[in-house]
């Protein structure tokens, strides 16, 4: 019998023991249960308390804006009434300076056109004239563009007798193949001068250089004239006697790059004038 109560006591304490570990684990389980929750609900203030602050400044910035807003458009009325009141007392005058602006801008396209479209000239006259004087040597006939015109010098050897103003036989065939190239474009004049070195000359038909580079550019001109029907209103003949040199008159080679016949292409005078004037208003006072 006592051994049965013995028993029966030693299962009470087990029972009552195991009972009251079971109830310690769920309360240490409840326990960090709400601990997770805390850490969570504390994390999720941080990030609500960051949103917010992230919105606050979003709202003065915005408030920023609007008064930036108010103060642009405030500015912008205060210009509008500026403007209100010039509009009534100078609308005319400005009228007028917006007229001439325009025109001048007009005049600065149109010109700048006409540029490039005589650039675009002078590029394929000199390909033609090289291309017809190709048989020539270089150093006889030379074309180039200078201050926005053709320019092509022939050396005297080319065209005259030593000294004297009569063609050589070579002449009409050099002064042929020039012509046809100008006679493709008559909206173009020219204007043929005539260069010497500075060797005195004096006989009985010539009085000086002077005399001697005049006479050699209208043996030229009238060339063109009389054999290849170039208008003489196109030409003009002039001379430049020794005064400008292309070369030294030290040496025997310079003078001979001096003795030469320049034949220059250029725009009609009258339209070249007419290119610099600024263009007419056509607005009345």
């Amino acid at each position: 019998m006592k051994t049965l109560k013995r028993i029966m006591l030693f299962f009470l304490i087990v029972l009552t023991s195991c009972v009251s570990q079971k109830k310690y684990t769920e309360l240490e389980n409840q326990k960090d249960q709400f601990e997770n929750e805390l850490s969570s609900c504390k994390s999720e203030q941080l990030i609500l308390e960051t949103n917010l602050s992230n919105e606050k400044n979003k709202l003065s910035k915005l408030e920023n804006q609007l008064d930036y807003f108010k103060s642009t458009n405030t500015n912008l009325l205060d210009r509008l009434s500026d403007l209100s009141i010039v509009s009534k007392s100078g609308a005319e005058s400005i009228k007028k300076s917006l007229e001439a602006l325009n025109e001048q801008n007009k005049y600065i396209i149109n010109l700048t056109t006409s540029m490039q479209r005589k650039d675009s000239l002078n590029l394929v006259l000199v390909m033609n004239l090289k291309r017809s004087l190709d048989n020539f040597d270089d150093e006889d006939i030379y074309i180039e563009v200078k201050k926005g015109v053709v320019y092509v010098s022939v050396s005297d050897k080319m065209l005259f007798k030593s000294g004297s103003y009569k063609l050589s036989a070579r002449a009409k065939e050099v002064i042929g193949k020039i012509a046809k190239i100008v006679n493709d474009h008559k909206e173009l004049d020219i204007l043929v001068e005539g260069h010497t070195d500075n060797v005195p000359i004096y006989t009985e038909c010539l009085l000086d250089n002077w005399d001697l580079s005049v006479k050699r550019a209208t043996s030229i001109v009238r060339l063109m004239q009389t054999e290849f029907s170039v208008k003489p209103e196109r030409m003009t003949a002039g001379g430049r006697s020794e005064y400008i040199p292309k070369d030294t008159n030290e040496t025997k080679e310079g003078r001979a790059k001096n003795r030469r016949t320049e034949i220059i292409i250029l725009p009609k005078l009258d339209q070249f004038f007419n290119l610099l004037e600024p263009a007419k208003s056509t607005t009345k006072n």
